[in-house]
C-alpha cells in the first residue's frame, strides 16, 4: 500500500507500508547502527518514536526471538529505505515485514532515509506522521497534534514487582523506568539477586525491603515525565549506593540538583565515542537518548564526555556512592567496550 511520510516542517516522503498498515503519528528520531535492528526495535527507549535507520539494507540476518531486549516491540513505526524479504541466517525465525506484522508496529520502505537524517541534523528532532494515500494538511495536522508522549514510560515499566536470581549477592532493587533487558542480564550475570519495581515504586517500599544498592534503568521520552521517580531518589540518597544508565542517569542528575534539557537531535547508534575523564580513554558505546544531564551542584562532578559534541556521559557524587552514565554499557547493539561499568558499580557496594 502506498503511504507518505509527513514531517512536522511540512516536507512529504512517498513510501511503500509493510508490517501493520495503519496511520501512525510520533517523534521521528535516526539511528545510525549498522546492525542491531531487533535490538532497535525492541527497545523501550524508542517507546513512541518513529525510528529511522541510516543504513540502507535492513532485515537481512532476520529476526529471532532469542535477541529480544524486551517482550515486544515499543517503537511507533520502522522506516528503511530497503527492506530485505528473504533473509539468510542459521538463526532466523521470521523477516522484518513478518515480526512487525505480529507486534502491531508500521513500516515504511522506498524512502531516502539519509535525506531523512539529514534533515533531523539541519532541524532537530519533530513530529511526523506515516498515513495511507495522500493525506490534506488539515488531516496532517490534526494527527500531529495529537501526539502526546508524556505517558511513555508507564507504558514500558514492569507491571508488578519481580525477582530474578533469587538468593545472589548483592540484592539489587532495579527500578524498571523501560528496561532493556541486556541490564538485567548483566547484572545477573554478575551474580546480582534482582528485584525489578515499576518506576513509579515509592522509596518506603525500596528502604523496607532493604537492598544492597539501588540501580535505575533506561527508559523513554523526557525524564521531567517521570512518575515520582525524582522525588523516589532524593529520599534514598545518603542511605544507599545508587548507580544508573542513561534515564537513570538522567533522573540521579535531576535527584542530586542538576537539570536536563533537550538535544537537537539526540544521539542514537552503536559508534558515540565518549572520553572517560579519569584516565582521557575513549571508548566506543550505544546511545539512545534525547535528553542530557548538565548544571552540576558543587557536590557533583563528571566523569565521562560525549568526543562529538562534549555533553555530558556520566557523574558521580563526589563523597556519597552515587554514580550513573549516559550510554549503555551493556550495548546490545553496539561494541562491549565498556561492560567493565557494571564491575565498577557493583564495586561501590562490595
Amino acid at each position: 500500500m502506498d503511504a507518505q511520510l509527513i514531517l512536522e516542517n511540512g516536507m512529504r516522503f512517498s513510501g511503500k507500508l509493510f508490517g501493520a498498515e495503519k496511520n501512525i503519528v510520533g517523534e521521528i528520531v535516526f539511528t545510525t547502527g549498522m546492525t542491531g535492528y531487533q535490538e532497535t526495535l525492541t527497545d523501550p527507549s524508542y517507546a513512541g518514536q518513529i525510528v529511522t535507520m541510516t543504513f540502507p539494507l535492513i532485515g537481512n540476518y532476520g529476526i529471532n526471538l532469542d535477541d529480544m531486549e524486551a517482550k515486544r516491540a515499543n517503537l511507533k513505526a520502522f522506516v528503511v529505505r530497503e527492506k530485505c524479504d528473504f533473509p539468510s541466517n542459521f538463526r532466523n525465525e521470521m523477516n522484518l515485514d513478518d515480526f512487525l506484522r505480529a507486534q502491531g508496529v508500521v513500516g515504511l520502505e522506498g524512502v531516502d532515509t539519509r535525506a531523512i537524517t539529514k534533515i533531523l541534523r539541519e532541524n532537530g528532532t519533530m513530529k511526523a506522521c506515516i498515513v495511507a494515500n495522500n493525506p490534506s494538511d488539515e488531516e496532517v495536522r490534526l494527527l500531529l497534534n495529537g501526539l502526546d508522549n508524556s505517558g511513555v514510560i508507564m507504558s514500558t515499566t514492569a507491571e508488578q514487582v519481580y525477582t530474578i536470581n533469587e538468593g545472589g549477592k548483592p540484592s539489587v532493587a532495579f527500578i524498571d523506568m523501560g528496561a532493556k533487558d541486556g541490564i538485567l542480564r548483566d547484572l545477573a550475570a554478575r551474580g546480582c539477586k534482582i528485584t525489578v519495581y515499576p518506576a513509579n515504586i515509592p522509596a518506603s517500599v525500596i528502604l523496607e525491603s532493604n537492598p544492597d544498592m539501588v540501580f535505575i534503568s533506561n527508559g523513554p521520552g523526557d525524564p521531567l515525565d517521570a512518575p515520582g521517580t525524582v522525588d523516589t531518589v532524593k529520599e534514598i540518597v545518603g542511605k544507599l549506593p545508587i548507580c544508573g544508565i542513561c534515564m537513570g542517569h538522567q533522573i540521579i542528575g535531576l535527584a542530586l540538583g542538576c537539570t536536563t534539557q533537550k538535544l537537537k537531535f539526540g544521539h542514537h547508534g552503536a559508534n558515540h565515542p565518549v572520553k572517560d575523564l579519569s584516565t582521557g580513554n575513549v571508548f566506543i558505546t550505544s546511545q539512545n537518548h534525547n535528553y542530557i544531564v548538565s548544571n552540576y551542584p558543587n557536590d557533583v562532578e563528571e566523569t565521562f564526555v560525549n568526543v562529538n559534541d562534549g555533553t555530558c556521559e556520566g557523574i558521580r557524587h563526589k563523597t556519597l556512592p552515587i554514580q550513573s552514565v549516559q550510554f549503555h554499557p551493556e550495548a546490545s547493539p553496539g561494541p562491549l567496550d565498556t561492560g567493565w561499568l557494571f564491575d565498577r558499580f557493583l564495586k561501590e557496594v562490595r
